[in-house]
């Protein structure tokens, strides 16, 4: 893989933090029904994660000499609590799955740093698919 290809990677990586900030956002003001606080605070909780991850790619497109994008990906416009939970869900296995990829890309071009540096982003939206999980499970509404 070459360091573009790479780059363009992480700018994809970058588009889908930047959608999950706008999901988490617009999911927290949607929420309805008896647990709206619980759910609306727990998707405002992850709004933070979610930037961080952002500025850090961006951070690092630029460091490797390329153009971070201000693009987000395609957000799903869903109704109703859990049809919001299970588009979260699919998100977070997206993004664990993708950075499961570039920590192993980063370390073949000898990125080792970032390649340690994108584990602990596959720890965070781990612990977020985990999360959505546990709540899902005996999903009864």
């Amino acid at each position: 893989m070459t360091l573009e290809k790479f780059i363009a990677k992480l700018n994809d990586d970058l588009a889908n933090e930047l959608a999950a900030v706008i999901q988490y956002s617009t999911y927290s003001a949607k929420v309805t029904g008896p647990f709206r606080p619980q759910l609306s605070q727990f998707f405002l909780t992850e709004v933070a994660d979610e930037q961080l991850h952002a500025q850090f790619l961006a951070n690092k497109i630029v460091t490797l000499g390329g153009e971070p994008t201000t693009v987000p990906a395609v957000v799903p416009v869903v109704q109703g609590n859990k049809a919001m939970l299970e588009a979260i869900m699919e998100a977070e296995t997206k993004a664990v799955k993708a950075y499961t990829e570039r920590a192993e890309e980063a370390a073949a071009l000898g990125l080792k740093g970032l390649s340690i540096d994108l584990e602990d982003m596959i720890r965070d939206e781990t612990n977020h698919k985990e999360e959505t999980q546990r709540i899902l499970r005996d999903w009864q509404l």
